[in-house]
């Protein structure tokens, strides 16, 4: 979801035609992930938590106490708008026959040219402004999903002092320690860096290989170099 989030971000900026599409698609991808998923119970249960989390630390005298009445606050109000029955994401989205004509299309091959929707070519073709409003409108109830998930995850990664490792011939493996629960693994590496990350694990243990792939007409391989990383594993 934030992922998506980021996309639709990016494209509503663009002033041109095909920003435009992609935004539309981006919005339809979040339509079809929150009608898929349980989405709000599960963010409902991973707000609280954090919150749960994050009370126990009140009395830490290493806690900026300011900072974490903020945070607490705006954990509390997202969970009040989350539990209300009323509040459902996307229902509006669902409804608007605009978008659900493009939707229909949009799986098929060339399906949204301007022949097939002719309503959407005459869209795409108003002013910026007015696109990026209309844009806002449609997202309004999708806001607080947004705010909630980047709160989290912000929390999450946030929630970790990291480490410089090596994996050996591109191999990385570690242990989770039976009380420790880890929730989210990150492997930094330079942006000029030949490699990339592979992460697999259980309940246990992790594996990182690093892969090369010179050409993309080749399959990548494990390399051989020893390379050094940064490591995260956020356990909040």
């Amino acid at each position: 979801m934030e992922h998506l989030f980021n996309q639709i971000a990016h494209y509503i900026n663009g002033t041109s035609e095909w920003d435009s599409r992609n935004a539309i698609t981006t919005l339809i991808e979040i339509i079809d992930f929150i009608t898929r998923s349980d989405l709000k119970s599960e963010l409902i249960k991973e707000l609280e938590r954090h919150a749960n989390t994050l009370n126990a630390l009140g009395n830490s005298p290493a806690v900026d106490n300011h900072k974490l009445k903020i945070i607490l606050s705006k954990l509390d109000n997202y969970l009040v708008i989350l539990r209300d029955s009323s509040y459902q994401p996307g229902v509006n989205l669902r409804q608007n026959e605009f978008l659900m004509s493009i939707k229909q299309r949009i799986a098929i091959p060339g399906g949204t040219c301007n022949f097939d929707i002719p309503g959407y070519f005459y869209w795409l073709h108003k002013s910026s402004q007015e696109k990026f409003n209309e844009f806002h409108d449609w997202q309004k109830d999708l806001f607080l999903l947004r705010d909630s998930i980047q709160l989290s995850l912000q929390m999450i990664r946030n929630s970790n002092t990291p480490s410089s490792e090596v994996a050996e011939r591109g191999f990385y493996q570690k242990q989770i320690e039976a009380n420790v629960a880890c929730h989210l693994i990150r492997v930094v590496l330079p942006r000029e860096s030949k490699y990339y990350p592979e992460i697999s694990g259980g309940k246990h243990r992790f594996a990182i290989r690093f892969m090369e792939q010179p050409s993309t007409s080749e399959r990548p391989i494990q390399t051989k170099d020893n390379v050094q990383f940064e490591l995260h594993c956020c356990i909040l």
